[in-house]
């Protein structure tokens, strides 16, 4: 009968354990992690071909997740020759045709996000 009770007591513990159940002190402080966003397409291409010393493989990364939140392929094919072209931003930017001005809605809102995210 003893040697029951050891082990029924002994699983219980082992239980209680693979639980995580602890105490409320530790002596090791849990960091909180922020996921790091990375992708790869037109637009991580484009910045990594853009020569800019600040576009690393991370940041370069990084606007491309933002821009596949929220872009449509569409436009992040349209917006990744602004890397290469910034002239044909600027006319896109300042172009009255209504499709002109839709796009640069979405992609200035895409260019505050991934300012925000990947700095």
């Amino acid at each position: 009968m003893k040697l029951s009770t050891t082990i029924i007591a002994g699983a219980a513990a082992l239980g209680l354990a693979a639980c995580g159940g602890g105490s409320s002190y530790s002596s090791a402080r849990a960091v909180p992690t922020t996921p790091v966003l990375f992708a790869t397409g037109p637009i991580y291409s484009a910045c990594r071909s853009g020569g800019r010393d600040q576009a690393s493989r991370a940041r370069c990364g990084c606007v491309q997740a933002v821009a596949n939140q929220s872009l449509s392929s569409a436009d992040q094919s349209r917006g990744a020759g602004f890397f290469s072209n910034p002239q044909q931003a600027q006319e896109v930017r300042v172009s009255d045709r209504s499709t002109d001005e839709r796009f640069w809605r979405r992609w200035k809102d895409y260019s505050d996000s991934a300012a925000r995210q990947c700095t």
